[in-house]
């Protein structure tokens, strides 16, 4: 029987070229990389020649060949961009970071976002308890890139958090649509350098503490950007990273996204276990860390009609709320605008629609000014609600508010209001004033399509 042909490596070949190296420079520099890895290795150009052709080298010989053209690029290369898989005894540790890299450069890369779009949400994904991903990074310290990588400090954990603070306030000004490409971006060329960097075991601990809050604020705006296979991925990394951390405040703020990601998509259920989960890994939660978990119990809970849990939970995020300072946390931070967000929650799905519409806008009132996309969220959810409860003319009032907002906001989800509003309006084009509402939003659609 024939063999048949191998597949050339593309992958390989375009990395290569794009950085200008030769099969002989690649060989001579994976066969160093190898014996500080402790594997004899005696590649040639040739060897390269067959990579390119469709071979793959030995497991063992594959982490070389990542670092040595990790260290020749001048940036994180993992065996999955280079097409092969990993080496077979692999750990966890190296996996998680690997996917961090992997996933992020994916996402700031525009001709493998529409990919990234396909990937489906998996309601019953089995969700990494934080007990087993306690310490799974300690297997790092081993394979430190000695060449590359250098020796963090505090100062470089400081960095990451200040940019998780800043990309939150971008995200708030301005919409996910802007900030995550920028996220992915800074998690490729700089958090994931650290993440392999040597130091300190309290600096390398805090390092990825930081960057779990960061991966986790990433996986929160393509969840808002309705790209939620790809927000579920950003969201297992972040929980990962956070364990490793020994960061229970990071581990247990994802799973109450991962919980309102669900809730989101119509898993009441799935919702609730994941804010339980939550809960319960935080048992020494302070007021506002509680009230955050509490209040997305309470939600998960009125949509599996769990009426008393639902509002036992709601009062728990009140009282909680109101011992807290007034600091509000830039990422996931949770405040009254939240509080009452989970309300009207929980009153819409108990039955009690017009106190769920008073809410939201309470919501709106108590939100910072800065929070526009939070905002535009709110007015979109207020109008559709009004206008299920047949109060057009109420509706298009919020509507007209909500297109004040949006022209400025670069949202999916604000996208995803827009044409329900277009969808909803043909049908009352009688009542005063719908015509106009519809022809404005007919145009800031074109707008945004521009």
């Amino acid at each position: 029987m024939a063999r048949r042909p191998r597949t050339p490596n593309t992958a390989l070949a375009s990395l290569m070229q794009a950085h200008g190296l030769g099969n002989a420079q690649l060989a001579r520099r994976v066969n160093a990389t190898g014996h500080e890895l402790g594997v004899r290795l005696h590649y040639d150009k040739s060897t390269v020649s067959h990579w390119l052709a469709g071979s793959v080298p030995k497991p063992e010989a594959r982490p070389a060949v990542a670092e040595a053209l990790s260290r020749l690029v001048g940036r994180p290369v993992t065996c999955a961009e280079i097409g092969w898989p990993g080496e077979a005894d692999q750990t966890a540790a190296a996996d998680t970071v690997a996917g961090v890299m992997d996933l992020s450069r994916a996402d700031m890369d525009p001709s493998r976002r529409a990919v990234l779009r396909t990937g489906m949400y998996a309601a019953a994904l089995a969700v990494p308890r934080f007990e087993d991903a306690s310490g799974r990074l300690e297997a790092v310290a081993a394979t430190q890139a000695t060449g590359r990588t250098v020796r963090i400090g505090r100062s470089d954990v400081a960095t990451v958090r200040t940019m998780t603070d800043k990309v939150a306030d971008i995200l708030d000004q301005v919409g996910a649509g802007h900030a995550r490409p920028m996220a992915a971006a800074f998690l490729v060329n700089t958090a994931g350098p650290y993440l392999r960097a040597s130091g300190t075991e309290e600096t390398r601990r805090d390092m990825r503490a930081a960057v779990a809050d960061f991966v986790y604020l990433t996986g929160w705006m393509a969840m808002y950007e309705d790209q939620q296979g790809l927000g579920q991925r950003y969201y297992v990394r972040a929980l990962e990273l956070a364990g490793a951390a020994e960061d229970h405040v990071t581990y247990c703020r994802t799973l109450r996204g991962m919980s309102l990601q669900a809730t989101h998509l119509g898993h009441g259920a799935k919702g609730l276990e994941l804010a339980d989960a939550a809960a319960e890994a935080a048992p020494a939660a302070g007021p506002r860390l509680r009230a955050f978990l509490r209040g997305q119990q309470a939600a998960a809970a009125a949509m599996t009609g769990a009426r008393t849990t639902a509002v036992a939970r709601l009062r728990d995020a009140e009282a909680a709320l109101s011992r807290a300072d007034d600091r509000r946390d830039a990422v996931g931070g949770y405040d009254q605008a939240a509080l009452y967000f989970h309300e009207a929650h929980v009153r819409w799905h108990l039955g009690d629609r017009a106190a769920s519409v008073a809410a939201l806008e309470r919501s709106n009132t108590a939100r910072s000014p800065l929070e526009r996309q939070g905002r535009l969220h709110c007015l979109g959810v207020i109008a559709e609600r009004q206008y299920r409860m047949r109060h057009i003319e109420a509706a298009c009032h919020t509507w007209h508010e909500f297109l004040d907002h949006h022209v400025t906001v670069s949202s999916a989800r604000g996208d995803e209001h827009l044409k329900t509003m277009l969808r909803a309006l043909p049908t009352h084009r009688a009542v005063a004033g719908v015509t106009e509402l519809e022809e404005r939003a007919r145009h800031v659609a074109t707008q945004k399509a521009a």
